[in-house]
């Protein structure tokens, strides 16, 4: 497994600004965790999913696509940093 922190700009409330995924070696999302400026965090996995979260149905984009996109700013995170992310998004649901 490999772990993804998107760090996204822009001036939206309805969107996150933080995007946490867990990706398989081909690349889809396995888990993931959605954090907005007020501090809500969504989340989803195969078996379930908070607000508006959820899977997406094919590859994540390389990172380097990724940081393209002036808007957004990527990042390899540790499995340890995904998980605390991770169990806080869930306690809160």
């Amino acid at each position: 497994m490999r772990y993804l922190k998107v760090i996204w700009r822009h001036d939206f409330d309805d969107y996150p600004v933080e995007l946490y995924s867990e990706l398989d070696n081909e690349g889809y999302e396995v888990r993931k965790v959605e954090i907005y400026r007020s501090g809500r965090r969504d989340y989803a996995d195969f078996a379930k999913s908070t607000g508006q979260t959820g899977l997406g149905e094919i590859p994540v984009p390389s990172i380097e696509e990724i940081a393209e996109q002036e808007e957004f700013t990527p990042a390899w995170i540790n499995a340890d940093e995904f998980e605390r992310v991770w169990d806080l998004a869930v306690l809160e649901s």
